[in-house]
């Protein structure tokens, strides 16, 4: 599925309507905690401004459920933007409308605009045509660069492309379809896919997808618990997704099939209050109390995995080990973290699903040591899963 980028389209005295995804945290103060999701835009922003286009981005925050609140405001975001672009940001607040429309009319080859968070309006999430006309209506050119939001057919994702004859893909996007199309199509082998997390129920699609195209399937975090459970074994206290057991017992089965190397915890890290300094032993999966719940993969484990990931060539990480953000717990996410550090830097393609596994290697420090972070959680799953990106389809092919 091969898209027309931004390189590929004139910008010059075009309005360049970007759709970005700066879906960021903002304190009780309403200031930018976390700029990771702006400054991924800022390559994008700058190709517009180098060439004298007129950037005009639009962009959600949070589930305003199409009503107008403050604390969901991008006003914020204008001015974090406008710091790092080290130039004025113009905002206006709406993102339809006559203000709008005056704004956009008086902006200057060079400029930059945000507008305000779309999904104060209920046509965002409807992709409402009439809406999606009324945004259409500030670009020449459409910009795609919000992979996070590509797996949903909003206004500003997918309609808007109804209404404007060139629509291309920005940098980032073209990042996140560059690696995650390489780690499914054309891995370098072995192939190695990590999961994680807390329940099986977000990933069952994806374990499907990845059954007969990975050389190494590794599952760890407490979606685990429900494949020991299928496998009769006493799990406590820990996590289980009840109604996923007999889905879980099916790919047990599949995987006895394939020729697929499928991988579990042999150990895990239990306490029986899920608490950091709840105290914690390490125990084998098949001498689980029923009074303890698994919080983290054990020293056992940690070296299969690892031992498995330095073999490989293609990694693919979606989801943690443990309860990471308990730091008693967070071995065994921060053990894969550094063991996708070694092979990155031994030639190895490695990519890292978004939401908690981008934060856990952020925390790692190591985001910059693996080949690529995803911005989008659920779009990488998606992904992931072979689904089609209705934001993606909807960009002109080459």
């Amino acid at each position: 599925m091969k898209k027309i980028t931004i390189d590929e389209v004139h910008l010059k005295d075009k309005r360049v309507l970007v759709r970005v995804d700066f879906n960021v945290p903002l304190d009780e103060n309403l200031n930018v905690t976390n700029d990771i999701r702006i400054r991924a835009s800022l390559p994008t922003i700058n190709k517009i401004i180098k060439d004298g286009g007129k950037a005009i981005l639009m962009s959600h925050l949070g589930r305003p459920k199409g009503e107008r609140n403050t604390k969901f405001s991008l006003k914020p975001v204008s001015v974090r933007l406008g710091e790092l672009l080290n130039k004025e940001v113009k905002f206006v607040d709406d993102c339809i409308g006559e203000n709008v429309s005056a704004t956009v009319n008086s902006m200057k080859p060079g400029d930059v605009l945000l507008l305000e968070n779309v999904r104060f309006h209920e046509g965002e999430t409807k992709n409402d045509a009439e809406f999606s006309e009324e945004l259409a209506k500030w670009g020449d050119v459409y910009i795609d660069d919000a992979f996070g939001s590509a797996h949903r057919a909003h206004a500003s994702t997918e309609g808007v492309t109804r209404f404007i004859d060139t629509n291309a893909v920005g940098y980032l996007m073209k990042k996140e379809l560059d690696y995650l199309g390489t780690a499914l199509a054309n891995p370098e082998r072995p192939y190695c896919a990590v999961l994680g997390g807390a329940k099986i129920s977000g990933k069952i699609d994806v374990i499907n997808n990845l059954i007969n195209k990975v050389d190494t399937l590794i599952i760890g975090g407490g979606m685990a618990f429900t494949f020991f459970k299928a496998q009769g074994k006493e799990i406590g206290k820990s996590l289980l997704d009840e109604e996923k057991l007999e889905m879980a017992k099916d790919l047990l089965n599949k995987f006895d099939k394939s020729e697929t190397n499928f991988l579990l915890p042999v150990d895990v890290v239990v306490a029986e209050e899920f608490k950091n300094d709840s105290p914690a032993e390490t125990i084998s999966v098949n001498n689980i109390p029923a009074s303890k719940m698994g919080l983290d993969i054990g020293p056992e484990t940690i070296k299969l995995f690892t031992d498995e990931l330095l073999k490989s060539k293609t990694v693919v990480w979606n989801g943690p080990m443990g309860v990471f953000e308990m730091d008693n717990f967070a071995k065994g996410t921060f053990a894969v973290a550094e063991t996708l550090a070694i092979v990155t830097e031994k030639g190895a393609v490695t990519v890292v699903g978004g939401g908690d596994s981008a934060a856990a290697i952020s925390w790692a420090g190591l985001s910059d040591k693996v080949s690529h972070v995803s911005t989008g959680g659920g779009a990488s799953l998606e992904f992931l899963e072979g689904k089609t990106l209705p934001g993606v389809a909807a960009l002109n092919d080459v």
